[in-house]
């Protein structure tokens, strides 16, 4: 599944706003192109705004064909700071952006097409690194999953929210590999649907069987009996093991922790905000009313109405089971498992 691809100087993404119905890539030849794709979900996905960022800020400075170190530079940084402010919440985006700038602030190199280069190899290495941190999530995550369970899951961390293979989703695709007969619950995740859309899409691809719940169905099914785990992605996770994620995601780890079930996140370590204590500090975006008055273009609620919409909400600690990661899983405390990883 290619959520995206470097292609003759141009990053070719696939416009998941257009999913399940339409399999459309769109050609982005400017970091206009790419903030205008990250800001307006045609790429999403904390993994995959980090690598689509990347990227962007290749195509900012290429595009401003500077001639000195000091000019490509600043341009680099000024180009940065537009990408940053595409999406708050992701930290993954502030993360490869930072990792791009410091490449080329410690490059000895003075020639503009040399230092346009070295951000480029930067670039795919952080592309092909998301696609073996996602691998190695996937081995370790498969090895909490029992053969025949149940899973739940919430909004979309699959291959379409990373490089590709997914975190949550990561672990799904491995267990289904080493043999264990797993299946997924995906809840519709209000308001944009990207459980609906993207992850049912992404498990009939894959032949893994899903079932489709609306979001207000997920403690009635738990009670049923019909859930063994939960497993999700993350946004940002702050020191403390406090976890941001797609609005809807607090109310499932509640559920969970009353009906006795495991509640686990899937994310890689650059996911992981140490300068936040807790969560508490996490920005967490809003966005446009019309993504919940409106349906498929169509109003669904009374002219006028005040809309509150936030796009993710804070799952504490407390709530979550433990925290899969790329170097193995972390359990509570997370203030010293995740440091602990991190060394």
């Amino acid at each position: 599944m290619e959520t995206m691809r470097w292609e003759s100087d141009t990053l070719v993404l696939l416009d998941q706003t257009r999913l399940p119905l339409e399999l459309k890539y769109i050609y982005c030849r400017d970091h206009h192109q790419v903030a205008e794709a990250i800001r307006n979900l045609r790429v999403r996905g904390a993994p995959a705004i980090g690598v689509a960022a990347a990227y962007g800020l290749v195509l900012g400075v290429d595009a401003a064909r500077c001639s000195t170190r000091r000019e490509f530079l600043e341009r680099a940084r000024e180009v940065a700071g537009e990408l940053a402010l595409t999406r708050p919440t992701a930290v993954n985006l502030s993360w490869a952006l930072r990792r791009m700038l410091d490449r080329l602030e410690n490059a000895p190199e003075s020639d503009p097409g040399a230092l346009r280069g070295i951000l480029l190899a930067e670039a795919h290495a952080i592309f092909v690194e998301d696609l073996e941190t996602n691998r190695a999530i996937g081995r370790f995550g498969q090895e909490l999953i029992p053969s025949g369970a149940r899973i739940l899951t919430h909004c979309n961390a699959g291959a379409l929210a990373t490089a590709g293979y997914g975190t949550a989703l990561g672990v799904v695709r491995a267990a289904t590999a080493a043999g264990k007969k797993v299946s997924v619950f995906a809840s519709e995740t209000r308001p944009l649907l990207q459980g609906a859309r993207l992850t049912t899409w992404e498990m009939l691809q894959e032949k893994i069987p899903v079932t489709l719940i609306a979001d207000n169905m997920a403690a009635s099914l738990m009670a049923r009996g019909g859930v063994d785990l939960v497993i999700v992605g993350a946004d940002r996770i702050a020191a403390n093991g406090d976890v941001a994620n797609k609005i809807g995601t607090y109310g499932l780890a509640v559920l969970a922790e009353a009906h006795g079930l495991p509640f686990y996140v899937a994310a890689p370590l650059s996911t992981v905000d140490f300068s936040l204590a807790e969560g508490g500090q996490i920005p967490i975006e809003e966005r446009d009313p019309a993504e919940v008055t409106h349906l498929a273009g169509r109003s669904v609620a009374p002219p006028g109405v005040r809309v509150w919409n936030p796009a993710f909400d804070v799952t504490p600690a407390r709530l979550v089971t433990a925290v899969i990661t790329e170097r193995g899983v972390a359990y509570p405390p997370y203030g010293e498992s995740l440091a602990r990883l991190c060394k």
